[in-house]
Formats: structure tokens, sequence, C-alpha cells
């Protein structure tokens, strides 16, 4: 799958995976190696996220149910809380892809590609 920022026309990810399932979204990237450039990891419904057991720092997305952008972190260290009370979903992407695609709250985000893959 494909997540685009509509408002900077710049690529968020081009193999965004989505966690469905309870478990998937409980065990997000916890003892993976770090997402490379493209990765990212799409978590539906969530409006939280830990940083437990995760290894390296990511970009933050909190979205509401228009997929506009509520509220983000940048680079957010391992063992750390994060949640915004308007977020229906939360995408995890690698540090430093916000800054580099100049995204910001209130921005909108699209999904494009064939099936999305899920997270076991």
């Amino acid at each position: 799958m494909i997540v685009t920022n509509v408002d900077t026309a710049q690529v968020l990810g081009d193999r965004i995976r989505l966690a469905l399932r309870l478990g998937a979204r409980l065990r997000g990237l916890m003892w993976r190696p770090p997402l490379e450039e493209g990765e990212g990891l799409w978590i539906v419904p969530c409006n939280s996220i830990h940083m437990f057991f995760v290894r390296f720092p990511l970009d933050i997305l909190f979205l509401d149910e228009e997929l506009r952008i509520v509220g983000l972190e940048h680079a957010l260290p391992p063992n750390r809380l994060r949640g915004h009370r308007r977020a229906c979903t939360v995408l995890e992407l690698p540090a430093g892809t916000l800054a580099r695609t100049g995204t910001q709250v209130g921005h909108g985000v699209s999904l494009r590609g064939g099936a999305p893959e899920a997270t076991p």
C-alpha cells in the first residue's frame, strides 16, 4: 500500500503494512529491525501507541476518520507512550520521514495501490 501526503504530494511510504487484528496492533513493531525508508505500519483502529520493546525511534501520525493528521511525533524514542483523543488510526514511519516530506498537523493522507498487506 502506498501512502501519500495530499497537501505536499510527497509519498510517506510505498511499503505500508496494516495491523488490523488485536495481536498485530498490540505487537506493532516490537522486536524487529528498524524500518527502512518507504516502510511503515498502519494500525487500525488505534488512538495511542507504546514504544516498549521497539529498539528505534519512529515518526508517528495520528489520523482522524477523514484521514486528516490531528497529531504527530517526530522521532519518538523507545520506551514512550503517546496518544491523541481525536485519532482513530495511527501510522508509524521511519524517523525523519515527516521532516523530509514537510508533513504537518492538518494535512490529509491518501492510500493507493492494490490490496493492503496485513500483518499476521
